[in-house]
């Protein structure tokens, strides 16, 4: 499992300290994880930029970008709530308004990098158990059942009355084996 000292996670910190930040934009997996994030495509690489080119009210923000103010808010809130922005508040002594001024925090991404590669290697990890640890049955139809599921059946296939045949998952642990090697 990555850990936040592996070489691909330190390269993520080191890409976004070097580039200003603004180079980690480029990697697709990074933009994936902000999408998740922020669940909008087309707005938050701008507002991330902006964040990172030093814009740091959401008022500049939504000038330079020229995204209306509640979705840049919006965004920044998202990015608030998963831990990749942060904000000072401070009040105008003459307006009595609150001014926040946003920073996006470019470390935190690794870590959420991190937590994905994790989870993801957990569940091939799981998966490659269970294949280990269980002989398989299919239809015709390629549905798959382990072996309990298939005697209970009588090896006959619940959705379309064929039998079920032994399936060897050889190359399926295989696969899953590389998969690990890969990730690690």
């Amino acid at each position: 499992m990555l850990k936040l000292n592996d070489p691909e996670v330190q390269e993520l910190i080191k890409f976004s300290r070097e580039g200003g930040g603004t180079e980690m934009l480029n990697d697709p997996n990074i933009q994936d994880i902000l999408m998740d994030v922020t669940k909008d495509e087309e707005n938050s690489i701008p507002i991330i930029k902006c964040l990172l080119e030093g814009k740091t009210t959401d008022e500049e923000i939504a000038e330079e970008t020229e995204i209306r103010l509640n979705i840049v808010r919006i965004i920044l809130y998202k990015l608030y709530d998963a831990g990749v922005a942060s904000y000072k508040r401070s009040k105008d002594p003459e307006t009595q308004w609150y001014t926040y001024s946003w920073r996006f925090e470019e470390n935190k991404i690794a870590e959420i990098v991190t937590r994905k590669y994790e989870k993801f290697s957990e569940e091939i990890q799981q998966s490659l158990e269970y294949e280990e640890e269980n002989m398989f049955f299919v239809c015709s139809n390629g549905c798959r059942y382990n072996f309990d599921e298939a005697s209970e059946r009588n090896f006959t296939c619940p959705d379309c009355d064929s039998s079920l045949e032994f399936q060897d998952n050889t190359t399926v642990i295989t696969e899953l084996k590389e998969l690990m090697d890969r990730i690690n």
